[in-house]
């Protein structure tokens, strides 16, 4: 278990994080989404002990991890900005890897080469963006750590690679139990790969939730009645949105999905329907829920 308490960091008079708080369970995928600058990066140099806190503390399983080689030995941490020495192919790097992680398995380093099509005797240097991230990915992989850490995980892959990492994350995570946490500016990137989502803004952790249950305690209604209605028909049913086009609401609703369909079949609509909402649509209004505008929080500043 990753756990951050009041977690702060900061570079001059800026504050990158500011006591955020979090909490990430084992043998999940934990996805960060925010804007550029809202302290994702920072945040996993942090978990991985690249950085020391400014204040607060961040501990996998109790420990703290800056300083400390036998917790860093169980995380390997992959950056938006890859390196690999200079002049080397992938094997040279996976020798590496394989003296700083006693897990590392050459056999997996093989087997994922051959998979991802990578001539591991090639000069990295001459590999596209794309084969770097692929080439990053493995050897992460290959460490076989309990908590892996990827910061703009999918960035320069295409949807087959991507989908290829995808699924290799949830084999690790059911196979090995191992804990990804993972990184993006989209949130549609990170739908269907992750268990858990936060979305942090400005140094700070603003919304976390289960996407499972995230996903299913908000949907959308469509309803029609003969005769005419206002929003008070709806009244007993917690409605966060409402809008009409002739006689056809649109409604958006938090509760019980059955007992919503229940109260409403009760009034005898002429039409109903429900539907299922996207991550994003479910997050714009759990964020003006909150008071903030998603838009805004989620806009990629100039850099």
């Amino acid at each position: 278990m990753i756990t951050a308490s009041n977690l702060t960091k900061r570079f001059g008079d800026f504050y990158a994080l500011n006591r955020l708080n979090c909490t990430i369970p084992e043998g999940c995928i934990y996805g960060l989404v925010g804007s550029n600058g809202a302290g994702k990066s920072t945040l996993l140099r942090l978990i991985s002990g690249i950085y020391r806190p400014d204040g607060g503390s961040v501990a996998i399983d109790g420990q703290s991890v800056f300083d400390n080689p036998d917790v860093k030995n169980r995380l390997v941490f992959v950056p938006d900005e890859l390196f690999f020495l200079p002049r080397s192919n992938m094997k040279r790097m996976a020798e590496l890897y394989a003296n700083l992680y006693e897990r590392f398995s050459l056999e997996k380093f093989e087997r994922l080469t051959r998979l991802f099509s990578l001539n591991p005797n090639q000069n990295i240097a001459t590999f596209s963006k794309g084969m770097k991230r692929q080439a990053a990915t493995i050897l992460a992989l290959c460490c076989n750590a309990d908590y892996i850490l990827f910061d703009e995980t999918f960035d320069g892959l295409d949807p087959v690679m991507r989908n290829l990492v995808k699924t290799l994350l949830y084999d690790d995570v059911l196979e090995r139990k191992a804990t990804a946490v993972i990184t993006s500016h989209s949130l549609r990137e990170l739908e269907d790969t992750c268990d858990q989502l936060a979305l942090l803004h400005k140094g700070g952790i603003i919304f976390e939730s289960d996407i499972g249950n995230l996903k299913t305690s908000l949907f959308k209604v469509q309803v029609a009645f003969s005769e005419e209605y206002d929003k008070t028909k709806f009244d007993g049913v917690s409605v966060l949105s409402y809008t009409k086009h002739g006689s056809v609401a649109s409604l958006i609703v938090r509760g019980d999905r059955e007992q919503t369909e229940a109260k409403i079949k009760a009034m005898q609509p002429i039409l109903f329907e429900i539907l299922p909402l996207s991550l994003e649509e479910v997050f714009v209004f759990e964020m003006d829920a909150l008071g903030y505008e998603f838009s805004e929080v989620l806009k990629e500043e100039v850099k």
